[in-house]
């Protein structure tokens, strides 16, 4: 019911007005959700249970956070929140968009160049037009997949980034090498080679690993199992990149 909801509405509704409705249409939707059994570690709300997506990810009723996002907000919240800590987020959810704002714990500061996200700025990864040394944490999940100069943004990033800072980055990941070829241009090829039409590559964790080495990054991956309560999923892998 929940998908075929969305997609009616995606239809009909411009995405501004999506934007700043959502919220309160959550909130009335998740009325019905409520419960014991599992808890979003973003807007606290207790559900009885999570909306399961085609994708099989699991989705607050409430907010409308999904795995990757809580489990990202719990580690920002635990090793980052202080209020010193100037924060740069690429193409955020709107559910980690509007907390990240709450807090007045860190300075906080979205960019998407696309204008399918919320976001305060319209940075080129590849060209970030801030000075060097800017930021305390880069988040930079699901983005590089559709960068086709990826080191020069890892490059841009490294540069923004302050001495001892961190960057949490996350892709698709593969085993193996990365695969990409750039003789696939056309949405269905890259769907077909790549998972999604805009994705022009497919990372391994060794892979982005030696390619944010080479810009000059220090590397610890990150390895998360299931967690039923906090609908975390099993097997996920971020990098953390510090500098």
């Amino acid at each position: 019911m929940y998908n075929n909801f969305k997609r009616v509405v995606h239809l009909m509704v411009p995405k501004r007005i999506i934007f700043k409705v959502e919220p309160y249409l959550r909130k009335v939707f998740s009325i019905t959700k409520k419960g014991h059994n599992h808890c979003c570690t973003i807007c606290n709300f207790k559900a009885k249970q999570w909306i399961l997506l085609p994708n099989q990810d699991l989705l607050c009723p409430n907010c409308g956070s999904i795995s990757r996002d809580r489990r990202l907000y719990l580690i920002v919240k635990k090793e980052f929140f202080t209020p010193s800590c100037n924060v740069l987020d690429f193409s955020p959810s709107r559910s980690l968009f509007r907390q990240f704002k709450r807090e007045k714990n860190i300075q906080y500061t979205a960019s998407d160049l696309s204008g399918n996200f919320i976001a305060d700025a319209k940075y080129d990864i590849t060209s970030i037009s801030k000075e060097s040394n800017s930021f305390d944490l880069i988040l930079c999940y699901h983005i590089l997949e559709h960068i086709v100069d990826d080191e020069k943004g890892m490059s841009e990033l490294y540069r923004v980034l302050k001495p001892n800072g961190t960057l949490l980055i996350q892709t698709p990941f593969k085993e193996g090498k990365i695969y990409e070829d750039y003789t696939l241009t056309s949405e269905t090829d890259r769907l077909k080679h790549f998972g999604q039409e805009d994705h022009v590559r497919i990372y391994s964790v060794a892979g982005l690993k030696e390619r944010l080495q080479n810009v000059g990054f220090k590397i610890e991956i990150l390895q998360f199992q299931k967690e039923v309560y906090f609908g975390f999923s099993d097997n996920e892998t971020i990098l953390k990149a510090t500098k």
